[in-house]
């Protein structure tokens, strides 16, 4: 039996370190949707833009944006994925949020933080390689900055889909196209990478260009940029290992480990 996995990929502006505007926002988005899905993917910070300011923003685990995804996701039996500014023990995390239908949630702290931002002066960077089990795929969730670092994302962890969220501007939008893409061919993966549009506060661009990506790099999805759009894919489990056990190109992989 093939397993199947509807992804609705949300690409949206977002509104400015407010998140119950852009809760409303969603919500509306969300709720419009006509097919069953079983999977949505939200941008990056979608609850605040990229701030620095996590101050102004940060909710805890039970604080009002994740008890919103546990809503929805009960109510469309489909499980909702992004990442938002979390307060844990009196540290700032950049925190990517998986909520299950059944109310289950994994989460994944970012890895690599954005330097030249100044990221690293206010979040906190995660160290946990997270996986998570959904619908008979294996699903490793990344976070914007991470795509750079292919070491981070390789196949040596056991997965079907590398999923990034990102707030990626305008200005390096072909390293976004060029990586998404090459993370799929080189792990043999689906690979989903959902982005933000519109301006920020700072007055930085953001031209969405999200897109999925099949295990030989083919591109699924076909969403304009630079606007609002809501489009869906359906990932097939019989396609990765199909492929896989066809070409074989990962029993050649390097074997490593991470410090």
């Amino acid at each position: 039996m093939d397993n199947k996995l509807n992804v609705a990929i949300i690409q949206a502006n977002l509104a400015w370190e407010n998140p119950i505007q852009n809760r409303l926002n969603f919500t509306q988005k969300i709720e419009g949707l006509t097919s069953t899905v079983d999977l949505i993917v939200l941008p990056e910070m979608f609850t605040s833009g990229f701030t620095m300011s996590p101050h102004l923003v940060a909710e805890t685990m039970d604080g009002a944006t994740v008890q919103w995804m546990l809503t929805l996701a009960k109510q469309k039996t489909a499980a909702i994925v992004g990442s938002v500014v979390i307060e844990d023990s009196g540290q700032y995390y950049n925190r990517l949020v998986f909520v299950h239908p059944d109310g289950k949630i994994d989460s994944y702290n970012k890895r690599h933080t954005f330097t030249l931002a100044g990221e690293d002066k206010v979040y906190v960077k995660g160290d946990q390689v997270v996986i998570v089990d959904y619908k008979g795929f294996k699903i490793k969730p990344l976070v914007c900055y991470d795509l750079r670092f292919p070491v981070w994302a390789r196949i040596q962890d056991n997965f079907d889909i590398l999923l990034y969220v990102a707030n990626w501007p305008t200005k390096r939008i072909t390293a976004w196209d060029t990586l998404l893409q090459a993370r799929a061919i080189e792990n043999m993966c689906y690979c989903i990478g959902v982005n933000r549009v519109g301006l920020d506060a700072n007055n930085y661009e953001y031209p969405g260009h999200s897109a999925a990506y099949n295990v030989l790099g083919n591109a699924l999805t076909n969403l304009k940029p630079n606007i609002e759009g809501v489009t869906e894919v359906v990932l097939s489990k019989s396609h990765v290992d199909n492929t896989r056990n066809k070409l074989r190109f990962l029993e050649d992989k390097d074997v490593f480990s991470l410090e």
